[in-house]
């Protein structure tokens, strides 16, 4: 095994909806809001027409990207046997990601993420996270941790109590471990602990300017910089318009955003651009190939609707 993800199994379920219905659910839109009410999520689902399923969540697409690319890979995440559980698994499957959960009734369901598209393409999310934030160390096999030749992780997952065990089993037993810092609301709801993770757990890390920025508490760009040579590990960090930056070590490389495409959708251009550099990385392509693959991949997936190629 190539690349072992491990993540938030989510369903993405995409609907068409009119900007009416965002106002009358008092959704704000291109937003994703987090619903912790069952019924209050199965109430907005049931009024809508669904377009179609995907086996989601950021590091699933990922491992997905990679799978399209030619790389062995696989997957954990917990879903619960149901509906979309097993929507979920046979959506992987489909994919030729090796699925490693095996799924059993569960207090919560599987869970979902809707995304509501609008007439102008813009999107809209309610996610319920479900049983997939409820991930534990007994959800997580270290045989097939130790058989991968890295783990890619998720900040999304990372959280006190359950899912931090589930990390600390996962990092403890990796022969190395790679890892996305999400979001900027997980890395200032956790900085500490992703602080001590960058430091001292992860051989490669992903982040935007604007979470590493606020990690670390970055004055300017320089200090990033110098931040992640001081680490000697692998650290990218993507820029948006400015394109992306690997460091390692002493080694920095850039590299500039593809033009003049035609944006439709910028959903799962972080989660395409590690697929694309992790495939450079494990097949032993030079720091500017990997980034040059990234930027790639994230250029092709955001000129069409959805996180898949």
């Amino acid at each position: 095994m190539k690349i072992l993800g491990i993540g938030n199994a989510i369903v993405d379920v995409i609907c068409k909806v009119d900007d009416n219905f965002i106002h009358k659910n008092n959704l704000t839109k291109s937003t994703m809001k987090l619903f912790f009410d069952e019924n209050e999520f199965k109430n907005l689902l049931k009024n809508l027409k669904i377009e179609k399923t995907v086996s989601g969540g950021s590091v699933a697409n990922s491992i997905v990207g990679l799978s399209q690319l030619g790389d062995k890979v696989g997957f954990i995440g917990k879903v619960s046997d149901d509906e979309f559980g097993s929507k979920y698994e046979e959506g992987l499957k489909k994919e030729n990601v090796e699925y490693f959960y095996s799924k059993k009734k569960e207090e919560l369901p599987t869970g979902t993420c809707l995304i509501l598209i609008t007439p102008d393409s813009e999107r809209t999310m309610c996610t319920f996270l479900g049983t997939a934030g409820k991930i534990n160390e007994n959800d997580v096999s270290s045989d097939e941790i130790k058989k991968s030749e890295i783990i890619f992780l998720e900040g999304y997952l990372w959280d006190e109590g359950e899912p931090k065990k589930a990390f600390d089993k996962a990092i403890n037993s990796a022969n190395k471990v790679a890892m996305s810092l999400s979001d900027l609301f997980c890395v200032d709801r956790h900085k500490p602990h992703f602080l001590n993770l960058v430091k001292n757990k992860l051989d490669i890390t992903f982040a935007n300017e604007q979470e590493v920025t606020s990690l670390i508490e970055a004055k300017n760009f320089d200090d990033i910089i110098n931040f992640s040579k001081q680490l000697k590990k692998l650290v990218i960090v993507t820029r948006g318009e400015k394109g992306a930056v690997a460091i390692n070590g002493d080694e920095v490389v850039e590299n500039d955003i593809q033009k003049n495409l035609k944006i439709i959708d910028l959903t799962g251009a972080g989660d395409l651009f590690a697929a694309g550099f992790l495939h450079g990385y494990i097949n032993k392509l030079s720091t500017k190939q990997c980034l040059e693959k990234g930027t790639e991949m994230s250029s092709k997936i955001i000129q069409r609707i959805g996180a898949r190629l």
